[in-house]
């Protein structure tokens, strides 16, 4: 585990901007005027997806993916020039937020200043061309890390953009050597301290493809050597197998509190509902209490918080990833004053060093959830299907407060019922604490 990794991490929350497609203009001036609102939902890190030019052979698309890199070093024009970037980090940070950009050291696109300047950096295949290991990766060619010089450009490129920003989102970190970013972690800690690392560590079926395969794959416990967070795909096939109905609810919970089990005590896990490679949630959930439910229980769930921009107005469209296809703002449901209530539980001393525990109410599709640190005990009670029950709740009876509506609840011989939203109680020992 990284030695140094702020706990905190787990108190904030990111928010993911794909620059082409946040605004309709797509540029990082563009952005500016937005940064008071995302603000205002309790985003603490932005995260832009990649802000590189993009190769041109082998492209997907008119626009191609932002995936597809052609030089480290510079920003795509489409999105405007260094200084302008250098303008938006400054805004966000004038606004007490950092700033995280992607990372994408698997592969670059076939045409990139790397594959012009040291085509010997590159994966080839048996008969001697660049290609790549993933076949439906067509646009891009693979990096080979046995060259040392590689390893020497990577990280130099790093620390100048560590002169910027505040962390690095790693693309696919799991199938570039852990060694790597261990090194790369230690020396850009040298222009920067408190630099956040972020591995998209993978599935554990694609992690095994690859290994299967005899190329690289470092699971999650591995990448937490030089990382502070790593994503939850090691629990996602669960969560939607649980979704579709495949299992229950039980299970689902058994491997949240199992995988709690199998990391150091400072583990960090981002918890998303949505982001660029899955569907909208709202495409998947019509009803809106179920959706906030399901949100709730998002945040409350031990690790940080990703918000996918335009998640927050419940709009159901999938930015497309290789065209120009700006969100849709209007959405007919907006979901920033949940969010806000939301993001004041985050803040919670409980959720960053609290006992966690997660129940399957009787019954119902009901999770409850429970922190407690010292004589406080944080209480959520999520109706994932969006329908009201009446559950046993580890709580002496008495009236409590939701602090996600300040609506009233009884608490009666142990019994609640949920009347279909989000619930959230804060309570010390058996004195009830009823402020928001």
């Amino acid at each position: 585990m990284a030695k140094d990794t702020f706990l905190n991490l787990r108190n904030q929350i990111f928010y993911c901007i794909y620059v082409r497609n946040h605004t309709p203009e797509g540029t990082f001036k563009a952005i500016i005027p937005d940064l008071q609102r995302i603000k205002g939902l309790g985003a603490d890190i932005i995260w832009f997806m990649p802000i590189h030019p993009i190769g041109e052979t082998k492209r997907k698309g008119v626009e191609g993916s932002p995936y597809a890199i052609k030089d480290y070093r510079a920003v795509n024009p489409a999105y405007g020039t260094m200084d302008d970037f250098k303008a938006l980090a400054a805004a966000i940070h004038d606004l007490g937020m950092k700033v995280m950009i992607d990372v994408v050291y698997n592969h670059t696109s076939p045409d990139s200043q790397l594959v012009e300047q040291h085509p010997e950096w590159f994966y080839r295949r048996p008969n001697g061309e660049m290609g790549n290991k993933v076949g439906e990766w067509y646009d891009i060619v693979d990096l080979d890390y046995s060259h040392p010089e590689l390893w020497d450009y990577q990280i130099e490129t790093l620390k100048q953009w560590a002169t910027i920003v505040d962390g690095f989102r790693c693309d696919v970190a799991s199938l570039v050597p852990v060694e790597f970013w261990v090194r790369a972690r230690k020396e850009v800690a040298e222009v920067k301290a408190g630099v956040v690392w972020l591995a998209e560590s993978v599935h554990p079926s694609f992690l095994r493809m690859n290994r299967d395969r005899g190329n690289i794959g470092y699971s999650d416990s591995e990448l937490y050597e030089a990382f502070d967070i790593t994503y939850d795909y090691d629990v996602h096939d669960f969560q939607q197998a649980y979704f579709w109905g495949e299992i229950s609810l039980k299970n689902y919970l058994d491997v949240l509190l199992f995988q709690d089990g199998i990391y150091p005590v400072n583990y960090v896990k981002l918890r998303f509902l949505e982001n660029h490679d899955h569907p909208r949630i709202r495409s998947k959930i019509d009803d809106i209490g179920r959706l906030r439910n399901w949100t709730a229980f998002a945040y409350f769930q031990k690790g940080t918080l990703l918000l996918f921009g335009g998640q927050e107005t419940a709009t159901a469209h999938l930015p497309d990833l290789f065209e120009k296809d700006p969100i849709a703002w209007t959405g007919e449901e907006d979901l920033t004053p949940l969010l806000q209530r939301l993001q004041r539980f985050k803040r919670e001393g409980a959720v960053r060093e609290g006992s966690y525990d997660l129940k399957a109410a009787s019954g119902s599709e009901t999770v409850i959830g429970q922190y407690r640190f010292g004589n406080e005990r944080l209480t959520g009670i999520f109706c994932l299907d969006g329908k009201a029950a009446k559950v046993a709740v580890d709580l002496p009876d008495g009236a409590y407060r939701n602090q996600l509506d300040d609506q009233e609840y009884q608490i009666s011989e142990g019994l609640l019922e949920t009347r279909y939203v989000p619930i959230l109680f804060k309570s010390y020992g058996e004195a009830l604490l009823t402020e928001v």
